[in-house]
């Protein structure tokens, strides 16, 4: 089942109608600023939460159904951001510079291909000194249920040429009950700095 397709056919279990306290957590510690990017931003938390902070954000997602989701939020809670139906891998490179990036739930559905396509396209989006702050899927999640797992060495080594690993900690997902505190699911929370240089 695609995303739209899940979009369309109710509340995905990742949509869980409030931004991810990982996120929220950054921000208030002053670490996400100026022009902002929510890749894969569904319908919209995390977006919104940062826009109603005072910060610049367009929101991208390829789910028509998210971004229209998004949109009626926007303007029922009178916040002021951009939500934009698009590829992410394809929105990256089309020549807009954004001072950081933030990834909740995104990276960990990508190839390995699409991977590299992704790192790229970062390095061509976000200005040198920006931020990107990636929320993944940890394989310390234990099963096999539920979303392709990402290793530490498997970040690092995306992110080896063009980027300083400022930090990876082991997180926790918020979700819907009864999924939440210790029984939420594993994660990565990833914090990188662009660093100067060509593309």
């Amino acid at each position: 089942m695609g995303f739209e397709t899940a979009y369309r056919n109710g509340e995905p279990p990742w949509d869980i109608g409030r931004p991810q306290p990982a996120l929220v957590r950054l921000e208030e510690e002053g670490a996400i600023e100026g022009r902002v990017i929510d890749l894969g931003c569904g319908t919209g938390e995390n977006a919104l939460y940062l826009a109603a902070r005072g910060l610049d954000v367009s929101g991208v997602d390829g789910a028509p159904t998210a971004i229209a989701r998004a949109r009626e939020k926007a303007s029922r809670r009178r916040i002021r951001a951009t939500f934009v139906v698009a590829n992410a891998l394809e929105f990256l490179i089309i020549g807009r510079v954004f001072d950081a990036a933030i990834d909740s739930g995104f990276f960990h559905t990508l190839s390995d291909g699409d991977r590299v396509r992704y790192e790229h396209g970062l390095r061509t989006a976000i200005r040198p000194g920006g931020r990107c702050f990636m929320l993944c899927f940890s394989d310390l999640q234990p099963g096999v249920e539920g979303p392709r797992r990402v290793s530490q060495a498997e970040i690092r080594g995306t992110f080896a040429a063009g980027w300083r690993i400022d930090s990876i900690v082991d997180e926790r997902f918020a979700t819907k009950d009864p999924y939440s505190g210790p029984r939420a699911p594993r994660a990565w929370l990833a914090s990188l700095t662009r660093l100067p240089g060509g593309v």
